[in-house]
């Protein structure tokens, strides 16, 4: 993965930048920013590495010649192919047993409403432990403790109230899809039987 960087391609990458090397260094930092909260937000272990390499990436393709007139949008389109890679590297690695989760599975209670009740629980444990916590805790409590638990969320994961709240809806219109087609599925299988 790592892409060596001489001083020659990083010259060239902070001049990209602008031609005042302070404004440059100020821009390449936060477009660095930006990267490692991009990688911290996809779960790498190494945010700080994959920004480097993405940084890394760019500058080498300055060097080549590629004239690039945004390197901001162009060191995020270079960042998702380094995820890709990571995942396609990831698929491959064999996991040990030692290393693997423990089966997680939620209680059964039974309600009135069981059958919704048991396909958002089937679809919530479809989910990732970091989505699945991420949008447990997001709607945990009453108003001001979801006004608390939702300023914990921003801090932790370091970005703005409102990516918190796409983040949140876009996870919520997954389980809401979810659990739809698995009632539909359900009701279903059951007009079958009948």
């Amino acid at each position: 993965m790592t892409c060596s960087l001489t001083q020659e391609s990083f010259d060239g990458l902070l001049a990209s930048l602008g031609n005042d090397h302070e404004t440059a260094g100020r821009k390449y930092l936060e477009i660095r920013r930006n990267l490692v909260r991009l990688f911290e937000w996809r779960g790498c272990a190494t945010p700080d590495e994959y920004a480097d390499e993405t940084m890394n990436r760019c500058a080498r393709k300055i060097a080549e010649g590629a004239e690039i007139r945004d390197l901001a949008t162009y060191a995020v389109g270079v960042a998702r192919m380094l995820l890709l890679e990571m995942n396609r590297e990831q698929a491959r690695a064999p996991v040990s047993l030692d290393k693997a989760p423990e089966p997680f599975t939620l209680p059964v209670e039974p309600t009135e409403d069981s059958g919704r009740a048991g396909c958002l629980r089937c679809c919530l444990a479809k989910l990732s432990p970091e989505d699945r916590e991420f949008i447990l805790h997001y709607y945990r409590g009453d108003k001001s403790d979801k006004i608390r638990n939702r300023q914990e969320l921003t801090a932790r994961f370091g970005i703005a109230a409102g990516t918190l709240r796409m983040r949140a809806l876009r996870l919520r219109e997954r389980l809401q899809k979810c659990a739809h087609d698995c009632v539909t599925n359900s009701q279903e299988r059951t007009v079958r039987y009948e």
